[in-house]
């Protein structure tokens, strides 16, 4: 038998360290070759190591949240044959146990850091009683698990990262029996329990850029309210037309396009500005990043050269890039390069917000959610549907009359949806 050791590989783009955020594999399980052993972060997006080996892991060489740098030890897998271990370095320490690297300080948070844990079970717990509005940490094939099994998961206790509940966690519910499942329905009883939760791997990475991004731009927000009567009856219509043949349109490939029409007299809101240099780069390509919520947090995948998309090239490329997004298969270039970013919240949009910039972009238009309203026209009260635009800029950069300006043409634009379509 011989030891062959995995060390962190050159992910590329000059990255000289990255943060592991997860292992998918403990010491004493078997692996076979391309098998995902961690999960590591960069600056723009999760990566897989896989093991090019088959057998068996005897060391780790860190523990969630320990930055490591490109080349240093990360596994130690024994396997048939010599290995790629000399056996004079098979005589010295292994590496060190996780335990004793480094930890990121516990920070409370109930976000969702991690997707997977290979941490041993505790022994199962009694059920817990969320409040009704609390949406306990699980992935989709979980959720659905548990429909199929009728159980509801707000009374199940979860043993992985934040709490998530795993498939285990399911199986240990069941086998206590229905006795024990009905102590937890009360939503009344006390409750004097606290997480820890370390803020590591995508979570960090938001926590890092939303911070530098409050700190470093001057952010202002300017909000004007939208009719979208129009815009919804055009959508729906074409949908209706071409939905089976071409694909169902949302909301956002409108926005896309809108964005794309006005910037053409307000270049300046479609640039980056490297605040170090003091230069503003504006872009001609208009490269839409749109915000995105995944499993482990927010996520900007970008549709690239929309200026070059028709609507249903944009729906078909929006909804791809959030699939990737949301399963965790977003490459790097995908989730990089952006020069203006769309953020919605769908129907929770709320009536105002305040979206934080996308350093180093200097404008992010920001969606809430279409409801009916009485508003006068020409003197009579007609119901209406209205949406308003929550939009920040960096006011180092963009002027408040530009912004307003700039907003009042993408009204224009959407109030009045056939000019989207005219060059």
């Amino acid at each position: 038998m011989g030891t062959h050791v995995i060390k962190m590989p050159d992910i590329g783009e000059g990255i000289a360290e990255v943060e592991l955020s997860v292992w998918h594999v403990k010491v004493g399980d078997m692996v076979v070759e391309d098998q995902v052993l961690a999960d590591v972060m960069t600056d723009k997006a999760m990566v897989d190591i896989p093991s090019p080996v088959h057998g068996r892991v005897i060391a780790l060489g860190g523990e969630p949240g320990e930055v490591m740098a490109v080349g240093s030890e990360l596994i130690r897998i024994e396997v048939e044959g010599a290995g790629n271990l000399k056996e004079s370095a098979q005589q010295t320490p292994a590496p060190a146990p996780a335990a004793q690297a480094p930890k990121p300080t516990p920070v409370a948070t109930p976000e969702p850091v991690l997707e997977k844990t290979t941490a041993p079970r505790c022994a199962p717990q009694a059920p817990v009683a969320r409040d009704p509005d609390e949406r306990p940490l699980a992935s989709p094939a979980v959720r659905k698990h548990a429909l199929d099994l009728g159980i509801q998961l707000r009374l199940v206790q979860g043993s992985g990262p934040a709490g998530r509940v795993l498939h285990e966690d399911l199986e240990a519910y069941l086998a206590q029996g229905p006795s024990t499942q009905a102590k937890g329905g009360s939503g009344y009883a006390e409750r004097h329990d606290e997480q820890q939760i370390p803020v590591i791997g995508m979570r960090r990475k938001i926590a890092q850029r939303m911070q530098e991004a409050t700190q470093r731009a001057a952010h202002f927000s300017y909000v004007e309210e939208i009719d979208v009567t129009a815009l919804e009856e055009l959508r729906v219509h074409l949908n209706e037309k071409h939905g089976a043949s071409r694909g169902k349109l949302t909301l956002l490939p409108f926005l896309v396009r809108a964005l794309v029409v006005a910037l053409r007299d307000f270049p300046q809101m479609n640039a980056r500005y490297d605040d170090d240099a003091q230069v503003i780069h504006r872009s001609g390509a208009v490269h839409v990043g749109v915000a995105t919520q995944s499993d482990v947090g927010l996520m900007v995948p970008v549709v690239r050269h929309a200026e070059a998309r028709s609507l249903w090239d944009s729906a078909t490329e929006i909804s791809r890039l959030a699939t990737a997004a949301r399963t965790g298969k977003a490459s790097r270039d995908e989730l990089s390069g952006s020069t203006i970013t769309l953020t919605s919240l769908g129907a929770l949009g709320g009536i105002v917000s305040t979206p934080v910039l996308n350093l180093p972009e200097v404008a992010i238009v920001g969606v809430n959610k279409i409801v009916e309203r009485p508003v006068v026209i020409k003197g009579q009260i007609v119901i209406r549907k209205m949406m308003n635009l929550s939009s920040s800029f960096d006011h180092r950069v963009v002027d408040g009359m530009d912004a307003a300006q700039f907003i009042q043409a993408l009204r224009g634009l959407l109030e009045q949806p056939a000019t989207l379509f005219v060059d």
